[in-house]
């Protein structure tokens, strides 16, 4: 599938979705400095990884780059993909080229993961959005690629009604949000931000109507077209927007 690769100045942010299929850009929002990649489902092929083809973890970048040129390709940005165990295993419903790796969890708990509402972000043929766990539970979609994190940063076009303006709370954070034409934006926060602000960036800025928390502290982007390739401890789930190998 081609993709076409852009760097963008901040003013032109808001012509995402336009000629190009993926993208990668900093700009700043309410003070705060962030980096945003978008990718177009539609033209541009997103996955999850979690394992390499032994069964392996893959855990960090470099493994994700050798593991996709296996096939031919490379990739265009990647990030952490959603929250995990001490042992790198899914935390909630993680679902892997069609196949169900871990199981979705509903309950309320300790956690920014079960700080309910939370979601998955299903990845389809062409298509990706961000459903609520619990309605998703309810009438599972098919999804080839899915990830369970949380808690979800917008609901429907509303801010998490947990997040506070006046928060203390700062950390690194990464998250995923879908735009109403089916654009994907991954994002991530280049100094700590409270989940009201970082919320606000995918609601306001990026006008997402659903967008999801990935993680913070191990949160960690990977752009090989803008010389970007964060490192730390090893991963679990990566999502990961693809280009042709070189």
């Amino acid at each position: 599938m081609k993709l076409f690769a852009a760097i963008l100045t901040a003013s032109s942010l808001a012509a995402f979705g336009g000629a190009f299929a993926a993208e990668c850009e900093a700009l700043v929002f309410d003070g705060k400095p962030y980096m945003v990649c978008s990718a177009d489902p539609a033209r541009v092929e997103i996955r999850l990884f979690l394992s390499d083809a032994e069964g392996a973890f893959l855990g960090t970048f470099d493994n994700l780059e050798r593991a996709v040129a296996d096939e031919g390709l490379g990739i265009a940005f990647a990030m952490n993909g959603g929250m995990y165990h001490p042992d790198r295993r899914p935390v909630g419903l993680y679902v892997e080229d069609g196949d169900e790796l871990a199981p979705i969890v509903t309950r309320e708990g300790p956690g920014n993961f079960a700080l309910l509402p939370n979601g998955v972000l299903c990845l389809q043929t062409g298509s990706a959005a961000i459903v609520e766990s619990r309605v998703f539970a309810a009438s599972p979609p098919n999804c080839a690629y899915a990830t369970q994190s949380g808690p979800m940063l917008v609901i429907n076009g509303a801010l998490h009604p947990r997040f506070l303006s006046d928060s203390t709370s700062r950390n690194i954070r990464n998250g995923v949000g879908i735009a109403r034409d089916g654009l994907l934006y991954a994002a991530i926060s280049d100094e700590p931000v409270t989940f009201h602000e970082f919320a606000r960036l995918f609601r306001d800025r990026l006008e997402t109507p659903n967008a999801l928390f990935l993680d913070g502290r191990v949160s960690r982007l990977y752009a090989p077209g803008i010389g970007r390739h964060d490192i730390g401890f090893p991963m679990g789930p990566i999502l990961g927007a693809l280009r042709p190998g070189n």
